[in-house]
């Protein structure tokens, strides 16, 4: 496996315990990043840890993305604990019940946007400060194909997925005279313990709409990550990376 040169550098993952997230610890680790994870629930169960290898330094933290004051207390410790913060990958979320519009609680159309969007928004507004002191930092948002195409009886996701797409946009503008690079990527199906949220039925249907007929792997989204957090990722900022198997058409 090919890795980017991670040495030296200091990496937060949200929603880093399982999933995704889990599999992007893996690949900045392997290529020599110490990672923290930033996780409403940190534990990695042993299963989990049976299958995933670590090159460095891998921590862990109970932080609540919706909750200022917890990124705020996570902020110091991490940079305490290492120096600094150079990478940040927000990719803690929920999907949501799988209603129409006018059919959606209220209740899970804020706790959606809370954590997808809202959190996003939070974990950034924490960290940069800390790259602009030290000059360097790369950001990393997941969204979704969601978020550009809109899916049927996600409405919630679909919009927060949207709004980290915008946001990413914003934040890599206002900071393209500084080293620091914010893009987002925007998987399809990624097969995951998220889909225990779906039913059948929407699943079915997003996997029709694939033309490479099949689910996406955490291992593809983790390779493009680890490229957009590398020092590599030098002129892209405020950019909109598909890992779509082809579903995407702009």
């Amino acid at each position: 496996m090919n890795t980017y040169d991670l040495n030296g550098r200091t990496a937060v993952v949200t929603g880093g315990s399982r999933g995704i997230g889990l599999a992007i610890v893996q690949r900045l680790s392997s290529s020599g990043a110490n990672v923290i994870i930033w996780d409403i629930d940190p534990i990695i169960t042993e299963s989990e840890k049976s299958t995933v290898q670590f090159s460095s330094q891998v921590e862990s933290a109970t932080v609540d993305v919706t909750n200022p004051t917890s990124i705020d207390a996570a902020v110091q410790k991490a940079v305490k604990r290492f120096g600094n913060i150079d990478i940040l990958v927000n990719n803690a979320g929920i999907s949501g019940p799988n209603l129409k519009t006018w059919e959606y609680p209220i209740e899970d159309w804020h706790q959606v946007l809370a954590v997808d969007l809202t959190g996003v928004f939070f974990c950034c507004r924490a960290v940069v400060p800390v790259m602009l002191e030290n000059r360097y930092g790369r950001i990393v948002n997941v969204a979704s194909i969601a978020g550009k195409e809109g899916t049927p009886n996600a409405p919630a996701y679909s919009a927060a997925k949207a709004g980290v797409i915008g946001l990413t946009k914003s934040l890599g503008k206002e900071l393209s005279g500084t080293d620091i690079r914010a893009n987002c990527v925007t998987p399809a199906v990624i097969k995951t313990d998220i889909f225990d949220q779906m039913t059948k039925e929407h699943i079915d249907y997003m996997l029709s709409k694939i033309p490479m007929g099949r689910f996406g792997k955490v291992e593809e989204v983790a390779a493009m990550v680890a490229w957009l957090a590398s020092d590599e990722c030098t002129f892209s900022t405020g950019g909109v990376f598909d890992i779509s198997g082809g579903r995407a058409t702009y």
